[in-house]
């Protein structure tokens, strides 16, 4: 399976080689050589030529969507890709999209879900590696239904990481929800479930993806007959609230592994994936049910349990060691674990907001916003329009009138509770963030915290400044500091100390200290040096003020600059003087775009 051009003439020929510059599982026939063996040979197959010639010549040869590869249509000048042929199921959309962005063509997409922005039903599992499953009519009406924008409700109760996209890209009429038993089954004309457990849906249509998420530990008598082994599993583990299509892998200890219970249930339900573990694999794996009779027959305590957990990433067993007997001498035992990365604890992110502008908080700290059973943020410091994107359900509360006993509690108490927590600091936290006295509690109690970092006020500075920090040949480093105020400020880094190198100074949370910043900042910098004075950086209210340092507390004061005012010193404002050596003759291949010097 690979990809086969098939171009019409020399100047097709001419397109294909732009698609085939630096690939070499590519391959190019003519039209001419095109049959049925052929088609079914390649998994993507690109026409460069008249659509008219391609529908002809494919359609005696094409079968069904399931199984007929994807077939795109390039016209010979390579202005225009469309997919002609299975556009979702064998992936001629997303062909169409890729080829386009390489030929710098068009792709011509008229599937309505694709256009319309929404999710591609059909594709999800595949495309996540879960497996699906339908209950109530049939998989056309549950996309039919959400195609046509019917109320629809996602419940989430995995743990993987690409329900993020989905949550970043949820179409209006859908809601979410990560526990189905909150879900009111008949508010809703769709319900798409995204678990390894088993609901009872009633008579609403549902549609489940199962990840792949169990690992299924199994021990055996030795040459166990396998006869309805597997479908007693599978039902078991379905009236114990657990979906066999979210198993990943079949294991069990290497005396067994080649009995052929295990080979067949590895083949039938895990996709021939098998975990063998010698019994020192398992000697430290802490089970419930340790047997002295398994330890005497296998040398480890423990084989069914003990193996889900191995596979498992020492994750925790949902469903203890079953025992079954459905033929004479055919005794075998099974244990399901979930995964590690399944189980839900608590966990505390610190997000850096960024310095204000809502679409200035990053990507990653924007999707943890959205995930949040928390949101404790900054009140005076962080606009709450950041905190708009809150799921339903989640409690947004700021920090301003709480000490630091308060919020500890407050993140605790959802932390011990397995919910997620967001403490969302202004800029980067890292900055005068005040996050160490948190960390310090974090690691007291063994607390799962992570750091995402957030754009500084210092470089929006520099942005709505449009200067550049560093300029070549006259200062290459920026010094972000602040004056003394109720933090003392050790002795070798006070101002007029730090202001000797004539750096960019970057001089935060120092607005009502502006008569001592002058002053120590006059004993070094020239009176002429320029200034900027920042208010509420990227706000709805951002005001800025440039001047001299001779005249930078008459700034401050006059204009009433308090709170959240960043202070920037230094010839880098407005500066357009100095070229980098990037732009340097001596590196030829950048000189034919660096500007002519004058």
């Amino acid at each position: 399976m690979g990809v086969l051009i098939i171009h019409t003439n020399d100047r097709s020929g001419k397109v294909s080689d732009k698609i085939l510059k630096g690939e070499k599982s590519v391959e190019r026939i003519s039209i001419k050589n095109l049959s049925e063996e052929i088609l079914s040979n390649y998994e993507k197959i690109i026409f460069i030529g008249a659509m008219g010639i391609c529908v002809r010549k494919i359609l005696p040869l094409i079968n069904n969507k399931y199984v007929d590869p994807a077939v795109v249509c390039i016209d010979s000048m390579g202005k225009f890709v469309i997919p002609v042929l299975s556009g979702h199921i064998g992936g001629a959309n997303e062909l169409s999209r890729s080829l386009a962005r390489e030929l710098g063509a068009t792709a011509v997409i008229t599937t309505q879900s694709d256009n319309s922005g929404l999710w591609a039903l059909d594709l999800i599992g595949k495309r996540y590696g879960w497996r699906q499953e339908i209950t109530g009519r049939n998989y056309n009406e549950a996309i039919s239904r959400f195609v046509n924008g019917e109320k629809t409700a996602l419940c989430i109760e995995s743990n993987c990481e690409s329900c993020d996209e989905l949550i970043s890209s949820k179409p209006k009429h859908v809601d979410i929800y990560y526990d189905f038993e909150d879900i009111s089954l008949s508010d809703y004309r769709l319900i798409i479930v995204i678990s390894p457990k088993v609901h009872n849906p009633g008579d609403n249509l549902v549609l489940w993806f199962r990840p792949k998420v169990l690992s299924l530990g199994v021990g055996c008598r030795k040459n166990c007959n396998p006869e309805g082994i597997k479908e007693f599993i599978c039902e078991d583990m379905i009236s114990k609230g657990y979906s066999p299509l979210s198993i990943k892998e079949v294991s069990t200890i290497s005396l067994k592994k080649d009995e052929f219970l295990i080979v067949q249930l590895a083949k039938e339900i895990a996709d021939n994936r098998v975990d063998i573990y010698d019994t020192k694999d398992l000697e430290y794996v802490n089970v419930p049910h340790p047997s002295a009779k398994v330890k005497e027959v296998t040398g480890t305590d423990s084989v069914a349990e003990a193996c889900a957990m191995k596979s498992s990433d020492n994750g925790v067993l949902v469903i203890e060691k079953q025992k079954g007997r459905l033929l004479p001498g055919a005794d075998f035992t099974y244990a399901v674990a979930i995964n590690s990365s399944e189980v839900k604890r608590g966990h505390i992110e610190i997000v850096g907001a960024g310095p204000g502008d809502p679409d200035l908080i990053s990507v990653r700290g924007r999707k943890f916003l959205e995930k949040a059973d928390l949101i404790l943020y900054a009140g005076s410091l962080v606009p709450i329009d950041l905190t708009f994107c809150a799921k339903n359900g989640c409690l947004v509360k700021s920090s301003a009138d709480m000490d630091l006993e308060s919020q500890f509690l407050l993140m605790k108490d959802f932390y011990d509770r397995g919910k997620l927590v967001v403490r969302l600091h202004t800029g980067d936290p890292c900055i005068y963030g005040a996050i160490q006295e948190q960390m310090a509690f974090f690691d007291h109690y063994g607390m799962s915290y992570h750091i995402t970092p957030g754009i500084s006020s210092f470089l929006a500075a520099a942005a709505e400044l449009k200067s550049q920090f560093t300029i070549p040949e006259k200062t290459q480093t920026i010094i972000l500091t602040r004056d003394q105020g109720r933090t003392p400020m050790p002795e070798k880094e006070e101002l007029h100390k730090l202001a000797q190198s004539q750096s960019t100074m970057c001089i935060f949370l120092s607005a009502s200290l502006v008569d001592h910043v002058q002053e120590e900042l006059m004993k070094v910098y020239p009176p002429t040096t320029p200034v900027a004075a920042c208010y509420k950086l990227t706000w709805k209210d951002q005001r800025i003020y440039r001047g001299e340092l001779k005249d930078l507390a008459s700034i401050v004061k006059d204009n009433g600059l308090k709170l959240t005012t960043l202070i920037i010193v230094g010839d880098a404002i407005d500066n357009r003087d100095g070229y980098s050596k990037l732009y340097d003759r001596e590196f030829s291949h950048l000189f034919r775009s660096a500007k002519p010097r004058t």
